[in-house]
């Protein structure tokens, strides 16, 4: 027989253990502040600096996770700054790319540990489209990021591994 308190101690505790089995995963990896390309530890395959962004400046909060990415200008133009809103519910969300040319639909998933997350998106302009995701992860101080983005643009598959350091 179990005692009065005994009784109500298992209560609470299997209310609390349902309860905490329905929240959200805690992110442990913090993405937020400005990040600078590192070429030598990078792997840009054949567009090299030219296929990813220089610079990414993130701001993460507890609904999800907001980036400003700075890639170089085509044929030797003014920089591209593409902004985009991702919320942490893996709800797809549009956004203008390549200065008003093309629509980029992404949505953002975090793995189970909080420590990465996986952008998949489709990417629409003018010569196609362009689909694939970027995982995204941390060093564990929390000074390196990596970015690797595995795309397909009309039959031909692409890898690019781009390293960043918090600046």
């Amino acid at each position: 027989m179990l005692t009065k308190t005994t009784s109500r101690f298992l209560s609470i505790l299997i209310a609390s253990v349902l309860l905490f089995s329905f929240t959200k995963p805690v992110y442990q990896a913090n993405f937020s502040g400005t990040w600078a390309l590192n070429t030598g530890k990078s792997e840009l395959g054949q567009f090299g600096a030219r296929g990813v962004a220089t610079k990414i400046v993130v701001d993460q909060k507890a609904d999800g996770v907001t980036t400003n990415k700075t890639t170089a200008g085509f044929n030797g133009g003014a920089d591209l700054v593409t902004a985009e809103a991702l919320t942490n519910d893996g709800k797809e969300v549009e956004s203008t790319v390549f200065n008003g040319n093309g629509k980029r639909k992404a949505a953002l998933k975090w793995a189970a540990d909080g420590n990465t997350f996986t952008i998949t998106y489709s990417i629409s302009f003018g010569q196609g489209e362009l689909t694939g995701s970027e995982n995204w992860s941390m060093s564990a101080d929390g000074k390196q990021m990596t970015v690797t983005n595995t795309g397909n643009f009309g039959g031909n598959e692409f890898v690019t591994k781009a390293v960043y350091d918090k600046q």
